[in-house]
């Protein structure tokens, strides 16, 4: 237990959300703001205990005035299994906590109005935590499910894309429906900013997925994948082609024919070890 409670020392509040407290004091609408910060602070524990239940390494737990980030210092090389669980684990809290607040409406610990708000604001931010956008828990959802299907790098290229998609009819829908709303437009920057950031990003990411699977730190393997390859290509051409749960067999050919066959740790070897950045991998069966 205590183990846990050191997850306590981790979260911290945007400084948005203290202007928002700050707000709700001057304005007299501190119960809302408490039971929006109540649910979040809940929805990131369960993405953080679950994480931590797994040894993964939580860097912070930030609270949003709209929502939180559980801040995860991991890079692609656990099991998709683990990573479906840890995203789950925080829009699953909002199912029991509907519950508590039914109960204690029934028992006439909560009226009428409160009851209602809470349920708005329970569903409110399970609902948007699921749009299909990074960095929100239905954008990693995403990202789970492309990794299934390609490589690390065009998993998170379509996550990227698929994520502006839908973030521009988000946008749209605000225009349409609730132009001057001032927290939408807000959760629209915020947004924006993620998808810039992850996108600016998106190599060094890709390159900490290599170095962290080179180090070993690739956990569960689901089936083996064999990359075919020309002797001519690029060593790091063909580790962009390594795929979350898979270990890679390379199979190296020459005019259209087999001429070696290489285990992946021998490319990330020669990449991170022995700085074969410009090489081709027909070098590596020439040495071997």
């Amino acid at each position: 237990m205590t183990k846990y409670l050191t997850l306590l020392q981790k979260v911290h509040i945007h400084p948005l959300l203290w202007v928002m407290i700050g707000i709700s004091v001057i304005t007299a609408s501190f119960k809302p703001l408490m039971m929006l910060m109540l649910i979040v602070f809940i929805h990131e524990m369960g993405h953080a205990i679950s994480a931590h239940f797994f040894s993964w390494r939580i860097k912070s737990i930030m609270l949003l005035p709209f929502g939180g980030v559980a801040e995860l210092d991991e890079h692609g090389n656990r099991s998709l299994k683990q990573e479906l669980i840890v995203v789950l684990a925080g829009p699953s809290q909002h199912v029991w906590l509907q519950g508590v607040a039914y109960v204690l409406y029934q028992m006439n610990f909560l009226n009428i109005a409160d009851y209602q708000m809470f349920t708005f604001y329970n569903l409110s931010i399970l609902l948007f935590n699921l749009l299909p956008i990074w960095p929100l828990d239905g954008g990693k959802l995403l990202f789970i499910v492309f990794s299934h299907l390609w490589a690390y790098k065009k998993a998170h290229m379509y996550m990227l894309l698929t994520s502006s998609f839908f973030l521009t009819v988000y946008l749209v829908f605000t225009l349409i429906i609730s132009p001057t709303h001032i927290n939408m437009w807000i959760i629209i920057i915020f947004l924006l900013y993620s998808l810039y950031d992850e996108y600016k990003n998106r190599m060094y990411g890709c390159l900490r997925f290599l170095m962290e699977r080179y180090y070993g730190k690739q956990n569960t393997i689901h089936q083996l994948k064999p990359i075919v390859v020309d002797e001519s290509d690029l060593i790091y051409h063909v580790l962009l082609q390594f795929q979350r749960g898979c270990k890679h067999l390379i199979v190296v050919e020459k005019n259209g024919r087999k001429i070696a066959e290489m285990d992946e740790n021998e490319l990330l070897h020669a990449y991170f070890a022995n700085k074969l950045i410009d090489s081709r991998v027909g070098d590596l069966h020439y040495v071997y």
